[in-house]
């Protein structure tokens, strides 16, 4: 008799566990059970007018091969679409700068650092002494914020290094963990004893996509949202219970797992995976693993909202050509914005700006307390002024995500560690809340899950 295998929450993390265990050389029988009507979690679009944009993220990194691995395997390949405009900028007191060639915001070169004009010049002397900064001996994690200013300076990290970084997880730098979030930079200090000396030596070739330039991120044609449906395809639409909600997991003595669903149904299980929200996770684990649930509650989570608009005809042209921008901490009512037109650029846009803000995050969840009217009327004028662009969009929406962005605290890595610890045998959680927010880390994980699902059994 094959092994049950249910799989609870159908967004990427999910239907790529799931669809890994369905194609594994013993094979088991996999169940995914999701409360949305449609899968793919945040990967969503939404109407704005004429046009479908994207809700949730709108592309993956191209650098880390698992996403675009997975789409190469699922016959996707010919509907990638490069990136547009690949530069970024930067909110300064002198208006939009572009960020200086490097990674993760850290400049490969002292020259970059001397000509950018976004912080003082005492700033950037002391920014461009980064290499002979004693490198931090011993691999005890700290926060972010603490090591760009002992390496960077206080002046670059705030100007330059923490908005970029701080963005990505709409978090605040000075919680979170390096090593948990950004590897990379204690990496390239302890092994070169330099953040310049590490992005010179590691900056990697950026792959291609099909047909296409070398970029950095890349999307899919139609959306983003075709690359769950792909899995859902490909797993089987009879394997996926759609609208359903899990209200508890239990266990009987030395039997199997029971999951139990808000419309009454006991789905016997030798294995589950929960990939919901750290949250919900928490709840669903209080019976079964209580030592597990309670580390999860300590995995934080911001609420941010995106609002997106379309402007009139013609005002595309008066967007610089770059991908987007973000602003230092608190300096704005909006943390970042994407130039969709100049970034996806489609022939659907015509001449029209196509504008995402993003608005909220850690420890500035205040900004979500207003009105979805009045929070898109202060992102409007945000960028407004930042792209002095007078216009009144045509139309305007906002997605809210309560919740959505998991923050990776210092000594995430030890925690993550210790909910394993703390599972028994036949149970596994995964998602964002672990081991990596972007798509590719999400895709990753839920490899290494189903790999461990397939071996236990």
């Amino acid at each position: 008799m094959s092994r049950r295998v249910v799989v609870v929450g159908a967004g990427i993390t999910g239907l790529t566990v799931a669809y890994r265990i369905s194609h594994a050389p013993v094979a088991a029988e996999v169940l995914v059970v999701e409360t949305d009507p449609e899968p793919g979690g945040v990967i969503r679009s939404v109407r704005a007018g004429d046009l479908e944009l994207e809700a949730g993220p709108d592309s993956f990194l191209v650098r880390k091969p698992w996403a675009m691995d997975l789409c190469y395997e699922l016959e996707l390949e010919g509907e990638l679409v490069p990136q547009g405009a690949t530069a970024s900028q930067i909110l300064t007191p002198r208006g939009l700068l572009p960020v200086p060639p490097g990674r993760l915001g850290v400049p490969a070169s002292a020259i970059a650092v001397a000509r950018w004009k976004g912080m003082s010049v005492t700033a950037r002397l002391r920014a461009m002494a980064e290499p002979v900064v004693p490198r931090r001996h011993g691999d005890r994690d700290t926060s972010v914020g603490a090591l760009l200013r002992r390496r960077l300076g206080r002046g670059a990290t705030k100007a330059l290094v923490g908005p970029l970084l701080a963005g990505i997880y709409a978090g605040d730098i000075d919680r979170l963990s390096v090593e948990s979030a950004f590897p990379e930079l204690a990496r390239w200090e302890r092994e070169f004893g330099s953040l310049r000396a590490g992005v010179r030596a590691k900056t990697l070739p950026v792959r291609r996509v099909p047909a296409g330039p070398a970029t950095p991120f890349a999307t899919i044609r139609g959306g983003l949202h075709r690359l769950p449906d792909a899995l859902a395809d490909a797993l089987g639409r009879s394997r996926l219970r759609m609208g359903s909600t899990v209200v508890k997991l239990g266990r009987e003595e030395h039997g199997p797992f029971r999951v139990v669903t808000a419309d009454g149904e006991d789905l016997p299980a030798d294995a589950v995976v929960l990939t919901t929200p750290a949250a919900t996770s928490a709840d669903l684990l209080a019976e079964v693993a209580p030592a597990a649930s309670e580390r999860i509650r300590e995995i934080r989570s911001a609420s941010t909202a995106i609002a997106l608009f379309v402007y009139p005809k013609g005002t595309n042209r008066l967007l610089p050509e770059a991908s987007g921008f973000v602003t230092p901490r608190g300096s704005m009512p909006i943390t970042a914005a994407t130039a969709v037109s100049k970034k996806w650029p489609r022939q659907a846009f015509g001449s029209r700006a196509v504008l995402r803000a993003f608005v909220g995050g850690a420890g500035l969840e205040d900004e979500l307390d207003h009105a979805d009217e009045e929070i898109l009327s202060s992102a409007q004028r945000a960028l407004a002024a930042a792209y002095r662009l007078s216009a009144e969009p045509e139309h305007a929406v906002l997605v809210r995500w309560p919740g959505s962005m998991p923050q990776y605290a210092v000594g995430h890595l030890d925690l993550v560690s210790a909910i394993d610890a703390s599972l028994p045998a036949g149970l596994y959680v995964a998602g964002g809340a672990y081991r990596g927010i972007g798509i590719p880390d999400r895709i990753r994980e839920a490899g290494a899950i189903a790999d461990r699902v397939v071996r236990q059994g």
